[in-house]
This record gives structure tokens, C-alpha cells and sequence, in this order.
């Protein structure tokens, strides 16, 4: 008595479908399916930005440490930096 049988799930279901109708129950379960769709790929998308953006990380350590001798190798190697002792003149 204390769990609940298959046809106290049927019954449920039925009183369900009976207040909310199946066009609103179809309209619910397509929408989960598109939020579900979207989580997955916003997922996916972040994976592949994250392995990207990676890559980047390694290809740019690995240039900086291939020419030790000319210093202006690091910033182009990473465009982005910026100078030190640039900043700390201009401040």
C-alpha cells in the first residue's frame, strides 16, 4: 500500500491529461526538448571555445620560448600584451 502501483501512475496521468489537455501537454514536451537541445549545444560551444582557446595558450608559450634572443618575438607572438615599461611612461 505504502508504494505506488502502475495503475495509480495511469490514473495520475489520466487526471493529468483530463485538466491540461494533450495539445498543452505536447506544447510543454516540445519546449523542454528545445531547452534541452539548447543546453546541449551551449554546452558544445563552450567545449570547443575552451580547446581553443587552449591551443592558442600552448602555441603561444612555445613561441615565446623559440627565440629567447630577440625580445620582441614574445609580443608577437601574444599582440595583446602590453609593454611595461611603455605603460608605466605613458602613466
Amino acid at each position: 500500500m505504502g508504494s505506488l502501483s502502475i495503475w495509480h501512475w495511469l490514473i495520475v496521468l489520466v487526471i493529468i491529461a483530463l485538466i491540461f489537455g494533450t495539445k498543452k501537454l505536447r506544447n510543454v514536451g516540445e519546449d523542454l526538448g528545445g531547452a534541452v537541445k539548447g543546453f546541449k549545444k551551449g554546452i558544445k560551444d563552450a567545449n570547443e571555445e575552451a580547446d581553443s582557446s587552449n591551443d592558442d595558450g600552448l602555441n603561444r608559450k612555445v613561441a615565446d620560448t623559440q627565440d629567447p634572443a630577440r625580445p620582441d618575438a614574445a609580443a608577437r607572438a601574444n599582440p595583446d600584451a602590453i609593454d611595461v615599461q611603455a605603460r608605466e611612461k605613458s602613466e
